[in-house]
């Protein structure tokens, strides 16, 4: 109880005052229209919180369009000390050209070249994990960015010099479609700063001067998760492990419950999420399913409720179908207990707590599946017990590197697999059995 107290309560959950007077500023954008505005809202503010945590000598902007609701910028200034700057949303000119819905507004990040009060501007994507402070990239030139790709710098952390020409030339570029391979900001900032990779490595002057022209920054100031994965472990030689990146499948963003233990390092975002923002908005919500579950679990165990004897009038050919349709409203009500409890668990809840939920939520829906058809409980509980053996798999923190991670979770499959086959075909002899019997399903009533 304790530890869901502290989950719910946060350590940073208290306002703060936006700070003003600076000359450099960290910015990041927020737009609506994508099935996830909500989940990187949360993604923001925690980002936010924890760079006042490092207590950077910086202002905290956010780039807003003018559709994100308005008590969400009331909690990023009032809350969160951040300034917001409303804009209306860019013409994306490339949206033909790909498939990809949650790219057609990050062209908002040009914006960054309008605040032109501040000398320097870091610009940055919601999915960035700070483990210091940063200040030093305010000393670098007028571009500056990360190359975790050998040949393609990344979009998620550059440092810029704000400017209102450059800010109208690149409008130019847009409205004369400007070469663009992925018909987003990475690829248009690539064709607008194609010299990049030919520029010297940035180096933090130490008299504290700024910088002029532009920089290719270590990778140390974005590296990606990927290569974590890897070798479970940090291995960059190259200037300071200062930020992580989760480039890559939207739905396992790091704030995701379901990203962790799937990728170990969504653990590390929530920790920093408990330390800064905390959870008390969704714990509500789970605190219902919880009590929800465990009402089920105990009429299920205590009421256990069946189906009635179903009686009827007609043909062989009539009992045969609604058999067969029984059947299959069986597997799919064991189907619907995995699936649904997932659905309903909030998506930015600690992974802890969110697995104990699904995993509560579906042992009482299973529990009723398995009721209602008289079923054997193992083998609807099967995929249950299979689910905890992968995560404890997964969650395993003695393995050397991330290949050996990956073969254990693929052995643990293929070990799995025939006793889920088994299971299953427990299931349908069990049905078979239960359909065929007088006592559940007459056969024919007659008059």
């Amino acid at each position: 109880m304790f530890w869901l107290l502290m989950i719910a309560i946060g350590a940073g959950s208290k306002g703060v005052g936006a700070a003003s007077g600076h000359r450099n500023a960290y910015a990041t954008m927020m737009y609506m229209g994508t099935p996830r505005d909500y989940e990187f809202y949360v993604a923001i503010r925690v980002m936010l919180r924890s760079l006042l945590k490092f207590r950077v000598d910086a202002d905290l902007v956010v780039i807003a369009s003018v559709d994100v609701p308005a008590r969400w910028i009331h909690t990023l200034e009032k809350e969160d000390g951040a300034k917001v700057v409303r804009v209306e949303n860019l013409n994306n000119p490339y949206m033909s050209d790909t498939s990809h819905d949650r790219f057609k507004l990050t062209l908002n990040k040009l914006y960054a070249w309008t605040l032109v009060e501040y000398e320097r501007v870091i610009m940055l994507d919601a999915d960035n994990l700070f483990l210091q402070n940063t200040d030093e990239l305010f000393k670098c030139g007028q571009f500056c960015a990360v190359f975790i790709n050998p040949c393609i710098f990344h979009t998620g952390l550059f440092v810029l010099q704000p400017s209102s020409k450059v800010f109208k030339n690149m409008l130019h570029d847009l409205d004369s479609r400007r070469d663009n391979p992925d018909g987003a900001d990475q690829g248009f900032f690539g064709g607008y700063f194609p010299d990049l990779l030919d520029q010297p490595m940035f180096h933090p002057p130490p008299d504290g001067t700024k910088l002029d022209g532009t920089f290719r920054l270590p990778l140390g100031y974005q590296m990606d998760a990927s290569y974590y994965y890897l070798r479970l472990r940090w291995s960059v030689p190259c200037g300071p492990n200062s930020v992580i990146t989760f480039p890559g499948a939207s739905w396992l963003k790091p704030w995701y419950w379901w990203s962790w233990p799937v990728l170990p390092l969504g653990i590390q975002w929530h920790e920093r999420r408990r330390e800064t923002l905390g959870y008390h908005l969704e714990m509500p919500f789970v605190l219902i399913q919880i009590i929800l579950y465990l009402g089920i679990i105990a009429i299920t165990r205590l009421a256990r409720p069946r189906f009635t004897k179903i009686c009827y009038r007609g043909a062989d050919k009539n009992i045969a179908i609604i058999q067969t349709s029984l059947k299959a409203i069986a597997i799919l009500s064991i189907i619907i207990s995995y699936i649904l409890p997932f659905m309903l668990v909030p998506h930015t809840i600690h992974p802890i707590l969110g697995w104990t939920v699904y995993l509560l939520g579906s042992f009482a829906l299973s529990c009723i599946a398995a009721n209602a058809f008289l079923l054997p409980i193992l083998p609807v509980l099967t995929p249950w017990l299979g689910i905890i053996g992968v995560l404890i798999v997964m969650a395993c923190p003695w393995y050397t590197d991330g290949v050996v991670r990956a073969l254990s979770v693929f052995a643990y499959a293929f070990c799995a697999s025939p006793v889920l086959w088994i299971s299953m075909g427990k299931i349908r002899s069990s049905l078979h059995f239960t359909f065929e019997k007088e006592g559940f399903l007459p056969t024919r009533l007659t008059d």
